[in-house]
C-alpha cells in the first residue's frame, strides 16, 4: 500500500478526502498543522481535536506539526509588509506554497510517505503537451481552488493528491460524510483567514504595525477630496468608506506610499 500524509483541518473536506484515499487503497496518515495561536487558541485547539476524533473514527494515525515559527516567517511577515507597501496580499497563497506543500511535504518524507494530500478542490494531471504534471481546475465550479495553488513546486506535483477534484458540489461531499456518520458532515465552512478570526484586518495590522499614518485622498487631477485613516485600511477597487458626497461614489484607483 502506498502511504499518503493527509492535511486534516477538522472540516468536512479533509475528512472525506481521508475516506476516499482509504477506498482507493492508500495507507493514510492524518496530520494537522499548528500555525497560529495568540488570540484564537481555543479555535485552534478545537480544530486539532476535531481532526483527532475523525482520524480515530476512520482508524488512521494522527499527528500535530508545530509550524508556528515557519508560519510567522513565511506568511505573517509577508502579509504585514505587503499592506505596509500599499498592496493587498492573499495569505492563503503563501500558506499553500510554504506550509502545505513544502514543510508538510518534508514531514511526509520523514514519515516515509510517498504522497501528500489535501482537501482542496483542484486536479493534478500529466500534460503530454508540456511533458510534465500540471494543476488544473476541479469540477467544483465556483468552489474550485486551483487559483491559489499555482506556486506548488513542479517537482512535487506528481506526489500530490487532491481526492475531491472530480466532485461538482459541496453537497456531494457532505453526503459522503453523512453516509459514514462523520460529525463534520454539517460543519460550516470557514470563511475567515485563520490568523484573523474576527475578519478585522485593520485591527490586526494596527497591532502589528502601530497606528497608521493618515494622508490625503486625491482625484486624478491632484485635487484633495479628503483624508484617509491609513493605507492599511484600503485596497485598489474599494468603494466602501470612500463616499464623500451623495452625488458620486469614489473608487480607490491607486495607493501611493510615502517614501519618508
Amino acid at each position: 500500500m502506498k502511504k499518503a500524509l493527509l492535511g486534516m483541518s477538522g472540516g468536512v473536506d479533509s475528512s472525506v478526502a481521508a475516506i476516499l484515499l482509504k477506498e482507493r487503497g492508500y495507507e493514510v496518515i492524518g496530520a494537522t498543522m499548528k500555525l497560529w495561536e495568540n488570540s484564537n487558541t481555543e479555535q485552534i485547539s478545537s480544530t486539532i481535536e476535531d481532526a483527532k476524533r475523525i482520524c480515530k473514527q476512520l482508524e488512521i494515525p494522527h499527528y500535530v506539526f508545530d509550524f508556528q515559527t515557519e508560519f510567522q516567517k513565511c506568511v505573517i511577515q509577508n502579509f504585514v509588509q505587503s499592506y505596509q507597501n500599499g498592496k493587498t496580499p492573499n495569505p492563503c497563497i503563501n500558506c499553500n506554497r510554504y506550509m502545505k506543500f513544502h514543510y508538510f511535504y518534508q514531514k511526509a518524507q520523514e514519515l516515509g510517505c510517498e504522497y501528500i494530500a489535501t482537501g482542496h478542490y483542484a486536479k493534478i494531471e500529466y500534460e503530454e503537451k508540456y511533458h510534465t504534471y500540471v494543476i488544473k481546475k476541479s469540477k467544483a465550479g465556483k468552489k474550485d481552488q486551483s487559483y491559489v495553488l499555482y506556486h506548488i513546486d513542479k517537482e512535487i506535483l506528481p506526489k500530490v493528491l487532491f481526492p475531491l477534484g472530480d466532485f461538482e458540489t459541496k453537497e456531494q461531499i457532505r453526503k459522503i460524510a453523512e453516509e459514514h456518520k462523520l460529525e463534520t458532515a454539517n460543519k460550516p465552512d470557514s470563511q475567515e483567514i485563520c490568523f484573523i478570526p474576527d475578519n478585522d484586518y485593520g485591527k490586526f495590522l494596527e497591532k502589528e504595525l502601530g497606528k497608521p499614518k493618515q494622508g490625503n485622498i486625491v482625484d486624478k487631477t491632484g485635487k484633495v477630496l479628503g483624508t484617509h485613516k491609513g493605507l492599511i485600511h484600503y485596497t485598489v477597487g474599494q468603494r466602501k468608506g470612500l463616499r464623500y458626497s451623495k452625488s458620486r461614489t469614489i473608487i480607490c484607483n491607486k495607493i501611493r506610499c510615502s517614501k519618508k
